[in-house]
């Protein structure tokens, strides 16, 4: 992921000002970040007066803590999904960013894909109505064994660290979630479906799977019925987790997010094509789904 926002900047000319990879493990160079200078330690980077932003692509359970520093640093802070592995810490990184006063905004990155824009802009322009029930999945082949990934306690598992992309996109329509049921087909690693309620009496389900067999393409989908009409996007292509780089930033919904970022940092106003809030919301989901797997029952949200 780091790669990605590398590339993202330097797709915006701003490669060479990459100052610091701040990075406790050995990793070869960032092709985006040229100048970039290798350090192990969060507080060289914060110290450092000439840093105005930090792309924060670590290990989720890493995400609040840093974010938290670096906004208490004065420092705008662009935070990669999710917000943090539980609300309560959620919370409180928003409590920091409005405390700090900076630029702050977690990178739903799937927000600023050309298809999925598309579709928010059909809606919010009222082609579809008032829109009742919305699908959604995603689908990608097993990632390589041994990556923090796998471990559910740091990754918070498929439904937090996967299927958030497709919460947060439910919510977007739909508004505010009231109940979550998911349940997985075909044993520990099959597909899991997640039916969400919504306050306005509004349906969304998504499906997601991590495990699909080795060579089989990314796929993801996005239905939207409204009274007066629906709308469907499908994208499907190649690609391998083992192999992810700067190539995956092809048609840059990577470098439209920090561009946008980017503008609401020079403008002073808050993000809110992707605001915090939804960032909670969607984690919410999230974790209300993975409590529903465990216990097999509807779980409700406040």
């Amino acid at each position: 992921m780091s790669a990605a926002h590398a590339a993202a900047w330097s797709e915006l000319g701003l490669g060479e000002r990459i100052r610091y990879v701040c990075t406790p493990h050995p990793r070869p160079p960032l092709a985006g970040a040229p100048a970039a200078r290798f350090v192990s330690e969060l507080d060289d980077v914060l110290a450092d007066d000439e840093v105005d932003i930090l792309s924060v692509c670590t290990p989720t359970p890493s995400h609040a803590g840093i974010a938290i520093r670096a906004l208490a640093a004065g420092k705008s802070v662009l935070l990669e999904k999710p917000i943090a592995l539980t609300r309560e810490d959620a919370l409180a990184v928003a409590r920091a960013a409005a405390d700090s006063g900076a630029t702050f905004m977690v990178a739903q990155v799937v927000r600023f894909f050309a298809g999925y824009r598309m579709l928010r802009a059909s809606v919010e322009a009222g082609h579809l109505g008032s829109v009742r029930a919305v699908r959604a999945s995603r689908r990608s082949v097993a990632r390589a064994s041994g990556s923090w990934l796998d471990d559910e306690s740091a990754s918070g598992g498929v439904l937090v660290d996967f299927a958030i992309h497709d919460f947060d996109q439910v919510n977007l329509f739909l508004g505010t979630p009231t109940a979550v049921t998911a349940a997985r087909s075909g044993g520990t690693r099959g597909e899991i479906e997640t039916t969400v309620e919504y306050a306005g009496g509004g349906v969304g389900r998504v499906v997601c799977c991590s495990e699909m067999p080795a060579g089989s393409p990314f796929s993801s989908s996005l239905e939207i019925e409204g009274v007066q009409g629906g709308d469907v996007l499908r994208e499907e292509y190649r690609y391998s987790p083992d192999r992810a780089s700067a190539a995956d930033t092809t048609d840059s919904p990577y470098a439209a997010q920090a561009a946008y970022f980017l503008r609401c940092r020079q403008a002073g106003t808050p993000p809110d094509f992707c605001p915090t809030e939804a960032a909670i919301a969607a984690l919410d989901v999230s974790l209300a789904a993975r409590e529903s797997l465990r216990t097999g029952g509807t779980v409700r949200i406040a």
